[in-house]
């Protein structure tokens, strides 16, 4: 893996920031979180098709790798749907602070897709990820379905994420995105007619949006989708999964006080939602400072000259 820059990181934020504001822009929608996540998908896939064409980009993938984008690009549709429908049963601060539990997610998943052993300080901090969560239920209750919303999309984050970082060292991050974008658009777009049908026993299939909508599906496409989703990627050539997923962390914060600002009183919490999202953050920061200890041990051990027989 390349080596990162400080203007790598820099982008890392500013694409983390622009993530903290999708829950804001999604709440301000008329239209259901699965037909949001359709034509976001949708968009940024026509998007991405005409940018990969004008800089000459290669749509030509191993049809293997298209397999397994497109398995990838129904990970990334479940995600965002569960995301954003997290927000409108709860509130955009219930649903970041359950994306909060993203990096937690992804210190179990990658050493699942790595084959490597689970070290049991992340089953510690897990369980305690695992009482912030009990705090913000306890003193958050009336919203305890958006949290749990919120949990799953944040462990289909930590998923596709790892397995993005795979793909990044076969595939250009253009195409990566565009291939997953289409497969979660079509994917829903087959979807949602039986999800109406048959779970909200719903007449209206598909819900055309209203002009407003399309200003922001145009801003969450190209802008929080095409930009920052390819970005992201491109990025993971040179950062890793958990550090990349360990900066998203910040997303929680970011988009909070964001919220806060714009819709003032209905996204203030109780003190015990703040404290329990404080404890989760704690944990997920405090993982990469166990690590760096641990490998500083481990190569102290290996300098170590070995005493011959």
């Amino acid at each position: 893996m390349e080596s990162a820059s400080l203007r790598d990181f820099l982008k890392l934020h500013f694409i983390v920031f622009l993530w903290g504001f999708t829950a804001i822009l999604g709440n301000e929608m008329s239209i259901d979180s699965t037909d949001l996540v359709l034509y976001r998908t949708g968009i940024a896939a026509l998007v991405l098709s005409v940018v990969m064409r004008f800089k000459d980009k290669t749509f030509k993938f191993p049809p293997r790798g298209v397999f397994h984008l497109f398995l990838t690009g129904l990970v990334v549709a479940a995600h965002w749907v569960t995301f954003f429908e997290a927000a409108r049963v709860s509130t955009v601060s219930v649903c970041l602070a359950g994306m909060a539990t993203t990096t937690f997610w992804t210190s179990l998943v990658e050493p699942l897709f790595k084959k490597q052993r689970i070290q049991p300080f992340q089953v510690f901090l897990g369980l305690v990820v695992i009482f912030g969560l009990y705090l913000i239920f306890k003193f958050e209750f009336t919203h305890a379905y958006g949290l749990l919303l919120a949990i799953i999309s944040a462990f289909l984050a930590a998923v596709f994420s790892v397995l993005n970082s795979k793909f990044t060292l076969k595939y250009p991050p253009y195409g990566i995105t565009f291939y997953e974008m289409l497969s979660a658009a079509v994917g829903l777009l087959l979807f949602i007619p039986v999800y109406k049908t048959f779970v909200l026993h719903s007449e209206i299939m598909y819900q055309w949006p209203e002009p407003r909508d399309w200003v922001l599906l145009l801003l969450l496409s190209g802008v929080c989708t095409v930009y920052a989703f390819s970005v992201g990627v491109e990025l993971m050539k040179r950062i890793s999964a958990f550090v990349v997923n360990l900066t998203i962390n910040l997303e929680p914060v970011y988009g909070i006080v964001l919220a806060l600002l714009i819709y003032g009183e209905d996204e203030q919490m109780s003190t015990g939602f703040y404290y329990g999202t404080l404890v989760i953050l704690g944990a997920v920061l405090t993982y990469p400072v166990i690590r760096r200890m641990q490998r500083r041990r481990q190569l102290s051990v290996e300098s170590k000259p070995k005493m011959g027989a």
